[in-house]
């Protein structure tokens, strides 16, 4: 300790330097603690398919995960913003993919399904909303969760599909367990598929991407909040499993089948988020030319 002390008197221009550093570090995680988690952005994502239908080009679904009410700056006022956004949206359906409540984040207060789903009536009112569980849904009780949310007219699917047309848009929606807390089968939700219309599967954590058949021609999950944490020239740290940190935010594409990994909305274990703000992910799903 002693040497530094020396060093910093010697060098009036490293003292300074540090104290710099200090005072830039205690700014940037004053805005993520109490600024970013608050925000709420909705992005455009134009996602290009070779074998998405001509027919079906331009049809909008917005994409929500990881709302965490209860988590820091995220309680039921702010899920009353979001389904706000959501109404308001052109988009011809919802995709939620899972953690509706919180189990553990530091200064934040569980919220059970009963509250959050009397908020979603009104937006099951307006168009259809499909969803999947996560593991923080199976971890405080998800079971009652997802027969809550299905009495407000959400359309809950484990490891099953349902046959839909939006935007004139004939599509099955195919829900699959999650990953880590649900007795996910792949396979039998894609048996349910039939046809030659597009498959768009629904999950909570994107490490599932490589186990989608080839049948399936679009992935939605969540799971990893974007890593919570982007930095400049960084990007996010190291904080999910090697499937995981495969996928962690935005679109992927591997052999003609793509995958949209969203930002979330609240937080979990650090109430946190620095170059990752809150999304409301606008998909628009096209045909590749």
């Amino acid at each position: 300790m002693r040497p530094l002390v020396a060093l910093l008197r010697r060098w009036p221009w490293l003292r300074r330097l540090l104290i710099a550093w200090i005072v830039a570090g205690l700014a940037v995680g004053v805005y993520g603690l109490a600024w970013e988690p608050g925000r709420l952005v909705e992005r455009p994502h134009a996602l290009s398919m070779d074998a998405w239908p001509a027919a079906c080009d331009g049809l909008r679904i917005d994409h929500v995960s990881d709302i965490h009410t209860g988590s820091p700056h995220n309680g039921l006022d702010n899920l009353d913003r979001i389904v706000d956004r959501l109404v308001a949206s052109d988009a011809q359906a919802v995709v939620m993919t899972g953690d509706y409540v919180i189990l553990s984040v530091f200064l934040g207060t569980y919220v059970g399904p009963e509250p959050i789903a009397r908020r979603l009536r009104r937006l099951t009112a307006r168009k259809p909303v499909y969803a999947v569980l996560g593991n923080h849904d199976w971890w405080k009780n998800g079971q009652q969760i997802r027969e809550t949310f299905a009495s407000a007219g959400v359309v809950m699917l484990e490891d099953e599909a349902r046959h839909v047309t939006l935007g004139g848009c004939p599509v099955w929606i195919v829900g699959i367990g999650d990953l880590w807390e649900a007795r996910h089968d792949v396979a039998k939700a894609f048996s349910m598929v039939a046809g030659p219309d597009p498959a768009i599967a629904i999950t909570h954590n994107p490490a599932l991407f490589p186990q989608m058949p080839s049948r399936g021609l679009l992935m939605l999950a969540g799971h990893t909040h974007g890593g919570q944490i982007s930095l400049p020239g960084v990007g996010q740290p190291a904080m999910w499993g090697k499937e995981e940190g495969r996928y962690v935010v935005g679109h992927y594409e591997d052999d003609g089948q793509h995958l949209f990994v969203s930002p979330g909305i609240g937080t979990s274990i650090v109430p946190v988020r620095i170059g990752m703000p809150p999304e409301i992910s606008r998909l628009t799903l096209r045909a590749r030319r």
